[in-house]
């Protein structure tokens, strides 16, 4: 550190190790399964989630045709209280880093 007019400054010239990045940001997936009809995937979606009817129908349409779907995006806790209420409703969900 240097001093200018009894003033403590940092020497801009040194590097350090700190690092600030983007709060992490996760999803809660949404998986393909063989048991529940396609009507009431769209049905928990809009239920749970407010989706509106064509938004639901077209996540129900990835998890069918893709295996999953991203239907929510956030904090940590709040995806895995997603991900519990998808298990509550009978849909298996998990919750992963989101990397996009």
């Amino acid at each position: 550190m240097g001093v200018m007019a009894g003033v403590a400054v940092p020497d801009l010239d040194r590097v350090t190790d700190t690092e600030v990045g983007p709060p992490t940001s996760w999803q809660t997936v949404v998986w393909n399964d063989p048991v529940n009809l396609m009507s009431y995937v769209v049905h928990v979606f809009r239920t749970y989630f407010g989706f509106d009817a064509d938004t639901a129908h077209r996540l129900m349409l990835s998890v069918h045709h893709d295996g999953h779907a991203v239907v929510a995006r956030g904090p940590r806790e709040v995806m895995e209280v997603h991900a519990q209420a998808m298990h509550d409703y009978g849909l298996w969900a998990t919750v992963r880093e989101d990397t996009r």
